[in-house]
């Protein structure tokens, strides 16, 4: 992919944080809802819990998980840091495809459930503790970036590296090192 001009990669970058923590606080709402409606004693509480979950679940789960996926997809792949060049950016892209696929294939589907049958379901804490976990998890590699380059990025960044001069005399033998 042909490398993205500084406005356009910035305004992307914020585009791209401001949906991923907005995934981040949309799952801590979640969280606060199945809980509500697993420990409340009172069954309106728990279907107004489950119908409001299925609002966001509506709304905004889909739109919030793809449009994280994608806006980092482009990041990366039109950025030096690349898709597959460091590891960090690697782990974070299958963690959001799973995650989204999650979200949108599994996680919708039991809010819709719950909020029909509007009784106390644990896999509506279960889902959204898992993901915020994971969401915190990629925010913490976003930021502190470890673990280096993959074997492709080093593979990369030594074939453009200037080459080495060959032959060259190792100081205290006669002899050339390759």
């Amino acid at each position: 992919m042909k490398p993205i001009q500084r406005p356009v990669r910035r305004a992307l970058l914020v585009v791209h944080v401001a949906v991923s923590v907005s995934w981040l606080g949309l799952t801590l709402g979640l969280l606060t809802l199945g809980t509500t409606a697993y420990t409340t004693r009172d069954s309106s509480l728990t279907e107004a819990a489950y119908r409001a979950m299925k609002v966001f679940g509506d709304w905004l789960l889909a739109p919030v998980a793809l449009t994280t996926l994608v806006s980092g997809l482009v990041l990366a792949l039109g950025t030096p840091w690349g898709l597959a060049r460091h590891r960090w950016v690697w782990i974070k892209f299958w963690l959001t495809v799973i995650t989204a696929g999650a979200t949108i294939f599994s996680l919708r589907p039991e809010i819709d459930r719950a909020a029909a049958a509007g009784v106390p379901d644990s896999s509506l804490l279960a889902a959204p503790s898992v993901a915020t976990a994971a969401y915190l998890f990629m925010t913490a590699i976003s930021v502190l970036k470890p673990w280096g380059l993959t074997r492709r990025g080093r593979r990369l960044r030594a074939s453009s590296a200037s080459p080495v001069r060959r032959n060259r005399v190792d100081v205290g033998s006669s002899r050339p090192t390759a």
